[in-house]
């Protein structure tokens, strides 16, 4: 039987079994220490005192109470990138906020400067760049715009924490950053989120934001936990083998996506969802402590992944692969290429599938082809062909013999093609 290879891959503690158990032994299940030690050792990490990082239920609501501390005036213009999460975008529209979109540059992924400096208006009042699959964006030049006109810097870290910049961690460059522990994410806490917040005082006000939460329901996180748990399971080789993998082995076959199962609903977030207002267990806390001390490890391993997989795909006609520039570092939450697309690119996911090699194709939005941002100003092109990209696994769960499988099945089909 074929053993195939899921894209994704939980990072996951050995002890998370004992960590819970012990935390509800201690009655410390929801509320408890742990919560402060983890803030304090997030900030730590980033060269902060422990007021600067206040723990959200997630990284998206994380961001809004920042907005919300900021106190911007009503509709002013906040830039994001044509390539993000729509989520992010429509909590800033729920804060009050007018989105503005500019474009990305395929090669990077991230925010194209020169379109976010045509977008400036004299109501813009910040900007959010995406440091999209793990790479930072160009923070010198970016914040030499932001300070010439006076703007507000918030960076989108959801998929890069344990990235640097210029030997700086991604997250301390702008006026505050969100981070996501969602179970796929570089760390994974199982849910939740973090605002990291350089003033002190707008910092205090997103602290008494978050205090004001009610706490979730010991049901709802148990919950969180167990679907935490078969997610990790079903990404198994062997049970990814029988159950999941099948049903994407037909649907490439037929052009069909069953991820859009698992997406949550585009809509409006007004109001917000219940599950958005309410405060960061203690129980993943706990979690994200000793998550944190593996975090490098993680993180190297998946850069030599990816390495090993850039040099296996060096040299094929057609094919760009991730950038890392000499003054930042990567963290490849995923490894995208960019080569033909439309049918052409889907016949080459067909062949890696059919192979055993789970490759996705769409695992981004492009906001402004929504019609809940209809209406809002956007350059998208370099976003369009950037949404393009197929996502190669390359996650830190990989074993070396998996890795070189990743490698060789997927040189094998794109020297095809190109050929």
């Amino acid at each position: 039987m074929l053993t195939a290879i899921s894209r994704y891959g939980a990072r996951v503690l050995p002890i998370t079994e004992d960590l819970v158990a012990g935390c509800r032994a201690r009655g410390e299940f929801i509320q408890g220490p742990q919560i402060a030690e983890f803030e304090a050792a997030f900030a730590g990490r980033h060269g902060l005192g422990p007021a600067h990082a206040i723990t959200a239920a997630y990284g998206r609501i994380a961001f809004y109470y920042m907005l919300k501390a900021l106190d911007l005036p009503p509709g002013s213009e906040i830039i994001f990138p044509s390539l993000t999460f729509w989520v992010v975008p429509e909590l800033a529209r729920v804060a009050g906020l007018t989105v503005v979109f500019a474009d990305v540059d395929p090669k990077t992924f991230n925010l194209d400067l020169d379109s976010v400096e045509r977008l400036i208006t004299d109501k813009t009042r910040a900007i959010v760049p995406t440091h999209l699959y793990g790479l930072p964006c160009d923070m010198d030049r970016l914040l030499a715009i932001a300070g010439t006109h006076n703007l507000i810097v918030l960076e989108d870290c959801a998929h890069a924490l344990g990235a640097t910049y210029k030997g700086k961690p991604v997250g301390t460059f702008g006026a505050g950053a969100l981070f996501s522990f969602q179970t796929l994410k570089p760390l994974n806490c199982y849910g939740g989120g973090l605002a990291l917040v350089s003033d002190p005082v707008v910092a205090a006000k997103v602290r008494a934001m978050v205090d004001a939460l009610p706490w979730p329901s010991e049901k709802r996180i148990t919950g969180r936990l167990l679907m935490g748990r078969l997610q990790r399971i079903f990404m198994k080789p062997w049970v990814f083998s029988i159950s999941l993998f099948p049903v994407l082995w037909v649907s490439a076959l037929i052009d069909a996506n069953p991820d859009v199962f698992f997406w949550e609903k585009i809509r409006s977030l007004h109001p917000l969802p219940e599950q958005y207002r309410e405060r960061f267990p203690n129980v993943q806390a706990a979690i994200g402590i000793e998550a944190l001390k593996h975090l490098d490890e993680w993180t190297a391993q998946v850069q030599a992944n990816a390495e090993y997989v850039n040099s296996a795909l060096a040299g094929i006609p057609g094919i760009q692969r991730p950038l890392a520039p000499a003054d930042r570092t990567h963290a490849y939450y995923q490894y995208c290429v960019i080569g033909p697309d439309g049918p052409q690119r889907d016949d080459l996911v067909v062949r890696c599938v059919r192979r055993g090699i789970d490759i996705e194709t769409l695992h981004v939005d492009v906001p402004p082809d929504m019609e809940l941002f209809s209406t809002a100003t956007a350059e998208a092109d370099g976003a369009r062909r950037a949404a393009q990209a197929m996502q190669i696994p390359v996650h830190s769960g990989l074993r070396r013999d998996q890795i070189e499988r990743v490698a060789s099945t997927v040189r094998t089909v794109l020297a095809a093609a190109a050929r």
